[in-house]
């Protein structure tokens, strides 16, 4: 448990670095409005996609493909529940805030702060099977994501939602892993270093809105607090409980509880500035729920690692 403290503590502290510098480049106007903006879409269009396919680049392996199998089930199943909670907490809430408050309580930073901890404590079996847990919160990110930052229910963006960088890139990452397909040099590499940016630009566009967000206002918030609860605590706490009592192998079990118990993804503020939600809200969000992840992370890992 102590180990894992260490790792968790390195990746908050990285993620707050870069969020200062983030904010650092704002004060001295070096991103600007258009520029956020600008981040924002590289990573929604390009960047995701790359660090799903990145991570599928995976010598094919019977018992790999039936691990994953079940990593896909238990974040798909961890997720479809989330959402219906998150729909009857907040259904009668204002829609600028319910949305970003349902985006926190829904989907965890499984990308930045999972992937450095599952490599650390699991090796590449378990980076392997956190990238299955990206996969299926992309899918949700793209789907259920987008239509309740946007609200729009029309065909053209339902259509949108199933037709997009985030899902075309896990699908043709399952694809490559399964029939073995090696991606030549020419392409991986640069599949490779764009997947490389997903940690950075996230980081740096939440120090952007940190700079025109007010703290005081999310530590005074209770319902921020409920969210942020919810997202480190409370969920993470049940997952576990129910891969506990399934017996669901110790690997993949220890994977999905890194990924369930995650802070508020950095999604949740590029989302919200996309769309003209509540930035204020989901910038002090994602930033408190780091800071909080400091001291519940560790030890749900630790718990999880002790029990499987």
């Amino acid at each position: 448990m102590l180990s894992s403290f260490f790792d968790v503590g390195q990746q908050v502290m990285v993620l707050f670095i870069l969020i200062g510098v983030g904010a650092l480049l704002t004060k001295l106007g070096l991103i600007t409005d258009k520029g956020a903006g600008t981040m924002t879409d590289v990573v929604l269009y390009a960047v995701t996609p790359c660090v799903i396919v990145n991570a599928f680049q995976r010598e094919y392996r019977p018992e790999l493909l039936g691990g994953l199998l079940t990593a896909l089930l238990c974040a798909f199943l961890t997720m479809l529940c989330s959402v219906a909670l998150a729909e009857l907490i907040y259904r009668k809430t204002e829609i600028s805030r319910a949305v970003v408050l349902k985006f926190s309580l829904v989907f965890s930073n499984c990308g930045f702060m999972a992937l450095p901890l599952q490599q650390a404590v699991l090796g590449k079996d378990g980076v392997f099977y956190g990238a299955a847990y990206i996969a299926v919160f992309n899918i949700f990110m793209w789907t259920y994501g987008l239509i309740t930052m946007s609200r729009k229910t029309e065909m053209r963006a339902a259509l949108k939602a199933v037709v997009n960088p985030g899902v075309i890139g896990t699908l043709i990452g399952v694809l490559l892993f399964a029939f073995s397909v090696k991606l030549p040099t020419v392409i991986a590499s640069p599949v490779s270093l764009l997947a490389a940016l997903n940690t950075p630009i996230p980081m740096l566009v939440i120090g952007y809105h940190l700079m025109h967000a007010d703290l005081r206002r999310v530590l005074k918030d209770k319902g921020a607090y409920f969210a942020m609860a919810m997202r480190l605590v409370l969920i993470p706490l049940a997952v576990l409980g129910i891969l506990y009592l399934l017996q669901i192998e110790s690997t993949v079990a220890v994977a999905v509880v890194i990924a369930v118990s995650s802070p508020v993804a950095a999604f949740t503020t590029m989302m919200a500035a996309k769309y003209g939600r509540d930035t204020e809200l989901s910038a002090g969000i994602v930033s408190a729920s780091a800071l909080f992840s400091l001291i519940t992370m560790p030890l749900i890992v630790g718990l999880a690692m002790y029990l499987m």
